[in-house]
């Protein structure tokens, strides 16, 4: 094998997916309730996302940044639309460099500065978000790290926020941690800190934004308007794309030379998120991403040995007293249920979001038989 052993993969060889289904090499039928980490949200190979692709590139596929294209530029107006619609955009090839593009935009409003992050925080693994994810089993092989990086405990966030900080970098659910739900009163705290002291505080929408629960960015159920947002992930349905997206306060904080991408926003990728956009916003299917939530932590309650069942709209975690990732392969390889452990006691699910009331049954009904 000619791959860099940097992830422990398990023996199965995709090779077709449609919709929340996935088909293996020998021909197995798989159900995703991973959707490649919240990345497939409008499920695999969605018509419109591929007719726009096979459409764009076969007009123009790159051209690079020092020009424009019609659906960058469409692109980025529709996400500072769905920020506030007086910001902009910065476009990345990835989750982790649209955080490296906050923290610099974060650092430069500051003239300088320190970042808060929470404890228990997930940003990416490139070194400036690797600095800012506090975990010491993926920092301590790579130190010494960015320097001028604070990890506090959530609640203890806005008591942490003073004149040496630039920015307060936090997702509003940690994901790769295990689904927690950060309070909205925590934000608001963190949001009237920011303010009194001239920090700006950035939203890592990454996994939570783009209808993952029930609205297009998370942050929108606790009212807290933060000053920029990264997103990822959803974005491109099924390719990859990134974006910092400021509001008005940061907008202009970049100069010509500051920041920059050989690949990111390319005609290609930037028509797929166009078409993932479509139906990613469509408020009948937040409206379900809700209600189908709801069931399914209703039903994942009710498995033998779940405990914890938390989450919101369809970012879904509970805890088990086996070892959560022998019961992750488990259900891969015995029920053909594809989900994935956060830790030794946790397991994680991030279904497409055009899943049915059926497939979120049928799921349950194979944990079932693996908890059982």
């Amino acid at each position: 094998m000619s791959l860099l052993h940097t992830y422990a993969r398990y023996d199965v060889r995709f090779k077709r997916g449609e919709g929340a289904r996935l088909w293996d090499d020998a021909g197995n039928e798989y159900l995703d309730f991973l959707c490649g980490i919240s990345v497939s949200s409008v499920g695999h190979c969605h018509p419109a996302v591929v007719e726009a692709v096979r459409s764009q590139a076969a007009r123009l596929m790159h051209v690079g940044n020092l020009f424009y294209t019609e659906p960058m530029e469409r692109l980025a107006a529709r996400l500072t639309g769905l920020f506030g619609g007086e910001g902009g955009v910065f476009f990345t090839n990835s989750g982790a460099e649209a955080v490296e593009a906050a923290l610099k935009v974060g650092r430069k409003a500051k003239q300088g500065g320190d970042v808060i992050t929470a404890q228990g925080a997930f940003h990416g693994r490139t070194y400036g978000a690797l600095s800012a994810t506090p975990q010491e089993s993926k920092q301590a092989p790579f130190a010494p790290l960015v320097p001028g990086f604070r990890a506090v405990e959530t609640a203890a966030i806005a008591e942490s926020v003073d004149e040496r900080t630039a920015l307060v970098l936090i997702e509003p659910i940690q994901g790769e941690t295990g689904v927690h739900v950060i309070s909205d009163e925590v934000l608001r705290s963190i949001r009237e800190a920011c303010d009194r002291h001239g920090a700006s505080l950035i939203f890592d929408e990454i996994q939570t934004g783009l209808g993952r629960t029930g609205k297009v960015w998370a942050h929108e159920w606790s009212g807290v308007v933060p000053d920029a947002i990264t997103t990822a992930k959803a974005l491109g349905g099924g390719l990859p794309i990134g974006a910092l997206i400021t509001g008005a306060r940061l907008r202009d904080v970049f100069a010509p030379g500051d920041h920059g991408s050989t690949f990111a926003g390319g005609a290609v990728v930037a028509a797929a998120a166009n078409a993932a956009l479509d139906v990613l916003t469509d408020p009948a299917l937040l409206a379900r991403v809700v209600s189908l939530g709801q069931d399914l932590r209703t039903q994942l309650a009710g498995l033998p040995g779940a405990r914890d069942v938390r989450g919101m709209g369809l970012m879904c975690a509970f805890d088990v007293d086996g070892n959560a990732p022998d019961l992750v392969r488990r259900a891969l390889y015995e029920q053909r249920l594809v989900c994935n452990a956060t830790g030794p006691a946790t397991i994680r699910l991030l279904p497409p979001l055009v899943i049915g009331e059926a497939e979120i049954e049928d799921a349950v009904g194979r944990l079932h038989a693996v908890l059982a």
